[in-house]
């Protein structure tokens, strides 16, 4: 069975020493904020996470969810629900949230290592509060004074749970096409009928309420997305008041029968004249529905750190125990029968490739999420807009790339266990499984890269983009005379440069082209994500050879930021060579042809 230790080493390195977290929370004005407090946050996280979640991780895929198709209601794995009540109790669910809403009011980055921690403990579980966060944003940011008072309350205490409802069954990405209905009643209400489809824990049995936060059309809607609105539809139909009343006419039609996250409700909503409130403005749902989508967005991309993590703990601790053949060198262990299979190159190129991956995505994720952060508390209007820009520019990165290496880890790690990580014994098939949904929910790889590329990139002109190639280049102007660091400036100062030519390039192809958007987009999409992880080995290095970490730690993060430069950083030869060959080698084949 696997195992799990919550990193809190490198989590704490990534915030205090990489990031400069505590400096930067007393300057944003969390004064709640110290490092005792956040210490303390961290540490009761991972006591959480490892002693309650993780053990339920396997229960979960064994046994998953139960749908009683009579009356719709479903009931979660063993253990699952008073997980969940232990969550509420611990006030996790609202660990950033405002004070006036019932949160703790600490900073948002601080959210992200405990879902770290969550997700590697238990992926299928922590998706049952995950999108209540996306619910309780869109709340706060676009609700009127009442539903904040009514409904987000509720979901910061955790004491009822929030969703997404988005995709139908002819409509996934072009939410344009959705078909459901909101029909004006004479009180204020709106009735929505439709069918929704993927509604991660759509229904359940943790708590007494769900809000479901519906896209639907009002009678006079405009065609495409320009004519979709927000609703808020409970579960249970709730007065203006707070009152709980009657069962609004609602219903899990079923639950889907998944690859992984077995333990998790994916479920078929049915809306057959539902009581809902109209949150912010009519048909303009789309701005509220993107504020739950990048939060649900930088989540995702989370999930698939805490994955590549957990799985890579598992494959260390069976590479150093596993006895088989012997160095080609030679015997390094000459006491033992066999060498252990961690002295073979094959081996840690594996290991090596998720320590890399793992601890450059964290202070990528983290940093992220701290221009949340600063774009809400920032000391001036630049900093806010900076931030913003900033943050808008890495959530397709962040999402699609951590899920991406989240896979690609998780598969390395079943591999250091050869056969054995085939089956359920060591639990790494459940790892490898589960990682793969996280690069299709919340928006495919294909569409972070069209959204990275079409909208943060030429849309908006590139703003984030200049932001983070500014912090590239103070970073590289205040070490360009540190020899230690010489090694990683010269190489970083150069992919900035070409990072800055390719997507000039890019744009100037693509207005005799839009085709080129769409054939680069993929490509471009992780060539950034190399190079701004490349960013993250460098100031790594920087900031633990100025720490006061052990001088193991040091050396550890210096050869794993070598092996990153030379192993890992050249796969952006290739994704450039595949920009550089347009769309003519994905477009020239007529369909047609395909099956020729």
């Amino acid at each position: 069975m696997s195992q799990y230790k919550a990193p809190l080493r490198d989590i704490r390195f990534a915030l205090y020493d990489v990031l400069g977290a505590e400096a930067l929370f007393t300057e944003l004005g969390f004064e709640d904020a110290g490092r005792e407090t956040v210490d303390a946050v961290l540490d009761e996280s991972a006591r959480f996470c490892e002693t309650v979640l993780a053990p339920l991780n396997a229960v979960g895929d064994e046994q998953g969810v139960r749908h009683d198709k009579a009356t719709g209601d479903v009931t979660t794995p063993a253990g699952f629900k008073a997980a969940y009540e232990q969550f509420t109790e611990g006030g996790w669910g609202g660990l950033g949230a405002p004070v006036e809403y019932g949160g703790l009011g600490l900073p948002h980055v601080l959210g992200m290592p405990l879902e770290e921690m969550i997700d590697a403990a238990n992926l299928a579980w922590g998706n049952f509060p995950l999108l209540s966060h996306g619910a309780a944003n869109a709340l706060r940011l676009h609700g009127e004074d009442w539903q904040r008072e009514v409904f987000l309350t509720r979901l910061v205490s955790g004491e009822w749970t929030g969703t997404m409802c988005l995709t139908e069954p002819h409509c996934g990405t072009d939410l344009g096409l959705l078909k459901t209905k909101a029909e004006p009643n004479a009180d204020g209400t709106h009735s929505i009928t439709g069918t929704k489809i993927f509604i991660t824990a759509g229904e359940h049995d943790f708590t007494p309420n769900i809000l479901h936060l519906v896209l639907a059309r009002l009678p006079d809607a405009p065609a495409g997305s320009k004519g979709i609105s927000l609703f808020i539809v409970p579960k249970f139909k709730v007065a203006r008041d707070g009152t709980m009343g009657e069962r609004n006419p609602l219903q899990c039609g079923a639950v889907e029968h998944k690859m992984g996250i077995h333990g998790s409700a994916t479920c078929v909503m049915n809306f057959d004249g539902a009581q809902g409130y109209l949150i912010g403005q009519p048909h303009k749902g789309l701005m509220a529905m993107f504020t739950m989508m990048n939060t649900a967005r930088l989540g995702v991309g989370i999930q698939g750190l805490g994955l590549a993590d957990r799985a890579y703990q598992n494959a260390l601790r069976y590479a150093r125990e596993r006895l088989q053949s012997r160095a080609l060198s030679g015997a390094k262990f000459p006491d033992k029968p066999a060498d252990p299979i961690i002295v073979q190159p094959d081996v840690r190129r594996m290991l090596l490739t998720c320590k890399a991956l793992t601890e450059g995505g964290r202070a990528l994720a983290y940093h992220a999420g701290l221009q949340i952060d600063i774009a809400d508390h920032g000391a001036s209007d630049e900093a806010r807009k900076q931030a913003d820009d900033l943050v808008g520019f890495l959530t397709p990165i962040v999402k699609a790339c951590l899920t991406e290496w989240g896979v690609e880890c998780t598969y390395h790690a079943q591999q250091c266990f050869g056969g054995h990580g085939y089956i359920r014994e060591h639990g790494m098939e459940q790892l490898a499984r589960d990682a793969r949904i996280t690069t299709l929910y919340e928006g495919t790889t294909g569409i972070q890269a069209l959204d990275l590329v079409g909208r943060k990139v030429m849309q908006l002109q590139g703003a984030g983009l200049k932001v983070f190639l500014g912090l590239v280049e103070s970073f590289v102007a205040e070490h360009a005379g540190d020899a230690s660091l010489a090694e990683f400036i010269g190489p970083l100062r150069e992919k900035a440069g070409e990072w800055q030519a390719l997507t000039l390039e890019i744009g100037k192809r693509a207005a005799k082209d839009p085709e080129e958007i769409g054939a680069a987009a993929y490509d471009y999409l992780f060539y950034s994500g190399y190079v701004a992880l490349a960013y993250w080995w460098a100031r790594s290095v920087a900031a633990a050879d100025a720490s006061s970490q052990s001088q193991a730690f040091k050396d550890a993060k210096r050869e794993t930021a070598r092996f990153y430069f030379a192993r890992i950083l050249p796969r952006t030869l290739t994704h450039k060579a595949a920009i550089a060959s347009g769309p003519a080698p994905l477009l020239s084949l007529d369909e047609a042809s395909f099956d020729a």
